[in-house]
């Protein structure tokens, strides 16, 4: 599978000045992060995927909608995919404000509020990206699934730290890295 972590965000920007939460709730992207979603789904329109799974915070949902776009792709709404719950920006939209807002997606498998209520610990990342590399290791078609997520979250998958709007190929059958948290 592919993951692709989501386009600069408007805390991206603002954290990178001085490494402080800005206090924004689920940030949208900048327009750096949207023409990062759209080289995305340029660059993997030769990829062979067949689906999308994303993380209901809005940065990755308007990452993954050019790729499904100009792929012609199903996009599933997943919250095991989410970042790791650790700034204000990981306080997330209620379901019924993004299906609301996103009406041609499934938000039905959310609870309204559907992010931890307080600082997530890297172990309980750590047993998501597991469970996740599980689930998808048990799919015979898994190498055709674009993921679109977070940097703690690709991390915990793949031990590396990759900047907004980058992918990397993962083979959810072998074994998860020691450096994931």
């Amino acid at each position: 599978m592919i993951l692709l972590r989501h386009g600069q965000s408007e805390f991206n920007v603002q954290f990178g000045v001085d490494r402080r939460d800005p206090g924004i709730v689920d940030p949208r992207l900048t327009p750096l992060g949207h023409a990062q979603a759209e080289a995305a789904a340029g660059a993997l329109r030769g990829a062979g995927l067949r689906r999308i799974v994303v993380s209901p915070y809005t940065r990755a949902l308007q990452t993954a909608a050019p790729v499904a776009r100009e792929l012609g792709l199903p996009v599933f709404v997943n919250p095991v995919v989410r970042e790791r719950f650790a700034f204000v920006c990981d306080v997330g939209t209620p379901r019924t404000e993004l299906a609301m807002a996103w009406p041609e997606l499934d938000f039905s498998g959310l609870g309204e509020v559907w992010w931890p209520p307080v600082e997530e610990p890297v172990g309980s990342l750590l047993q998501r990206a597991e469970l996740f590399r599980g689930e998808m290791a048990a799919l015979a078609d898994w190498s055709d699934t674009l993921v679109v997520s977070h940097w703690g979250f690709i991390r915990a998958m793949t031990g590396e730290r990759i900047d907004n709007g980058a992918w990397r190929r993962c083979d959810p059958t072998l074994p998860a890295p020691r450096d994931g948290g």
